[in-house]
Formats: C-alpha cells, structure tokens, sequence
C-alpha cells in the first residue's frame, strides 16, 4: 500500500521515573527543578553511587499497574505497562473498542535489560542454594517484556521489541511512524522502558563513567553519569484520522551509526551531526527552524563534547538553539530515555515551556556550547530530541506544534 504523505501525531503520553509516578508528576518535578537522584535502595551493591530510582517494588509496581498477585513478571514489564496504560488513558483509547471499530493496533518497546532483573534473582538463589525458579529465565529475552504488556493490553495485531542500547525507544517511535504511514497499523504504542538492575550498574562502573555526585550534563567538571530507570510511551496515530487533542506531530527522523567505538561516539560528532541533519531533512526544516533541543547530555566526557561538535558542525557556533539535558532529573534511563524524552518534548510544547539542565556552572574547555539553566516560556513551534546509543547507534527526533 502506498505510504500516506501525512504526519504521525502524538495523543497521548506515558511516564514513569524517579521523578513521578505519572506525566503530570514528572512535569511538576521538572519545572521545581526536583531530581529524583538519590541513594541505591533497589538492591544491595558494593558501589556506592546516586541513581534514579523509583522506590517501588517489583509488588508494588504490579499492584498499580492492577496484575494479580502470584504471576512473575519483569520489572520492565511493569515499568512498560504502566506507562503503556496511562498513555492508552490520556488519548482516550479503549482497546476492546477501537478493535470493535477495526482499528490495527500494535505496541513497539525498546528496552536493553529487558528481564535481566529476574535472571540476576535466579542466579543469586542458585548460588546461595535456595529454590532458584526457572520460569525467571523464561523472562530475561528482551522480547518477553513487550509480549506480556501487549497481552495484558489486549494487543494483538503487532508487536516488536527494539533493543539498540539508549537509542531502543526513538527508534522504537521511528518505526511506529513507518507503520502508521503505510497503513499497517492505525494505532501504535511506542517508547521503552528499562529498569536498574546490577548487570547495568556494574557495566557501567566498569567503564568509569558513573559520577559520585549528580551529573552535570555539559559542565566543564562533569565526570560521568548517574543511572535512571524508567518508562516513557506515546501513543502516534496518523493525523488525518484524529479528531481528539494532539500534543504535537512528529515531523522528521533519523537513524546514524558512526561506527567509531563499542561504547562511545567520535569526537568529530560525525554520527550526530548525520542523525540530526537527516531528521532535519526529513522533516522539511532548516537547522534556523530548530526552537529547543532535548539533548542526550549524559554528563560523560565523551558524549557531551561529541554531541556539542556536533551541534556546532550543524548549526554553527554562534547559532545553537537553545538545549537542555533532562538526565539531570531522571538519571540515564537507558534504552526508556528515548521515550520518556519524547514525552517532555511533548509537555514542553504543549505548554510552551523549556526545562533547564539547571546545575550548570562552567562552560566546557573548546565548546561555547552552554545549555539552558533557568525554566524559559517560550514558543516551540519545532523541537529535536536526541538519543544515542552504544556502538554509536544515534538517533534524532524532530516533533513539531
């Protein structure tokens, strides 16, 4: 079927990280300038550094996302089902219905730990010689998170899991896109969600980038990251076919891979600077159109130099639009940032405010590129929200008013 030349709009949204437990707690969060940062509680490690964690059980979470008691399900799951939920509510979509109307309705999910969680607990009981369940390996497959929210939902028509490191959930929202334009599905879920688990918090330490204090996206001082979970999913159907709200369309996007290293960008900002330009161009827009970017701004040494040169490649030194690194509240949620970002840009634009990475206090040595560091209103007429993953797996997202 030949692809519709419409635009995908947003209609509802999905959140939940340390921050909140819904969107509109994430949104009051953001504009107190209230991290969710603070002391691991989640499990017991030898590393002693700040996450973002979201201080509910694995008990708790089912029992708000309304599962029965007794089944097992991932922390991913639950962190993806409750966003999934909450995005399904705010567009006023009932699924049993639309499935009544002959709506297609699919979910796409990116996640990297998927249910890395209940392998951990596994392995943990078998070595202390306890009773070690195997249904919980039945659940570390990326694929199994996604598959238990689309049955609780009730989705059937499609469902697909993407996992390409922090990058999962804007690719996941570019192949909704692709979807929707070729008529294959009518309503999609897409977005990510991961959870902390010790798999991520050793890996990490082992890079040597996990910061002791808050990260400081794009400071001069910054040493590192701070680890996040979370899940953020929108709800994208095609324009033409929405009579309800809209939060904002998704006009352009792109996918680039530098090729440079397994676990960090170029320092030319070459995959960047691809990502962004080709979302640019696939959205019709001049790199003046920009009004804000959601940066990546993992607070790294290599991310935040990468990503500025690239900004500066693109848009030149003195023309950077206005940007900010919302990891300052969240932490790196990982493969869920993709999402949960897409959903701020949707909160900013629809309420015409830029949220700051507000503990920025010195310029980086090379780069006069110095993010927002006060709440702005201002009017946002087109928005990119960039995501960027291992290997050097980049993506960028243009949403429009």
């Amino acid at each position: 079927m030949r692809a519709t030349s419409g635009k995908s709009a947003v209609t509802g949204i999905g959140i939940i990280s340390c921050i909140g437990q819904n969107a509109e707690e994430n949104w009051k969060s953001l504009l107190a300038k209230k991290t969710g940062i603070g002391s691991l509680r989640l499990f017991s490690s030898r590393h002693q550094v700040p996450v973002g964690e979201i201080g509910l059980s694995n008990e708790q979470l089912a029992e708000k996302a309304g599962l029965p008691a007794g089944k097992t399900y991932s922390r991913t799951a639950l962190l993806g089902l409750i966003a999934c939920q909450e995005a399904l509510a705010d567009a006023g979509i009932d699924i049993s219905e639309a499935k009544k109307a002959g709506k297609k309705i699919g979910i796409i999910n990116g996640t990297s730990i998927g249910g890395m969680d209940l392998s951990e607990n596994y392995f943990a009981n078998q070595k202390a010689g306890k009773r070690a369940r195997l249904r919980d390996l039945f659940e570390h497959d990326c694929g199994a998170s996604t598959m238990r929210i689309a049955d609780h939902l009730g989705i059937k028509d499609f469902m697909t899991t993407i996992s390409t490191a922090c990058s999962s959930a804007a690719n996941a929202i570019m192949l909704g896109d692709r979807m929707l334009r070729h008529h294959e599905l009518d309503i999609v879920l897409v977005g990510g969600s991961d959870p902390l688990c010790k798999f991520t918090l050793n890996g990490f330490h082992s890079l040597g980038i996990l910061d002791t204090e808050l990260c400081r996206p794009f400071d001069a001082t910054r040493t590192g990251l701070n680890l996040g979970e979370g899940a953020g999913f929108l709800v994208l159907q095609r324009e033409e076919d929405t009579a309800q709200k809209t939060y904002c369309r998704l006009l352009g996007y792109a996918n680039a891979n530098d090729a440079f290293h397994q676990t960090a960008t170029s320092e030319d900002g070459e995959g960047p600077y691809l990502a962004m330009k080709r979302a640019l161009d696939k959205a019709g827009l001049q790199p003046g159109d920009i009004d804000y970017i959601n940066a990546h701004g993992t607070g790294t040494g290599n991310n935040d130099q990468s990503e500025a040169t690239a900004f500066v490649r693109l848009f030149g030194e003195h023309s950077i639009p206005r940007f900010s690194s919302t990891k300052v509240y969240t932490g790196h949620t990982l493969g869920a940032c993709g999402g949960i970002e897409a959903a701020y840009c949707a909160l900013m634009i629809k309420n015409g405010t830029i949220v700051p990475t507000y503990n920025h206090t010195q310029t980086m040595e090379g780069l006069d590129a110095t993010p927002e560091t006060q709440t702005t209103a201002a009017t946002l007429k087109n928005v990119m929200s960039n995501s960027f993953g291992f290997g050097g797996n980049v993506s960028s997202l243009v949403f429009g008013e």
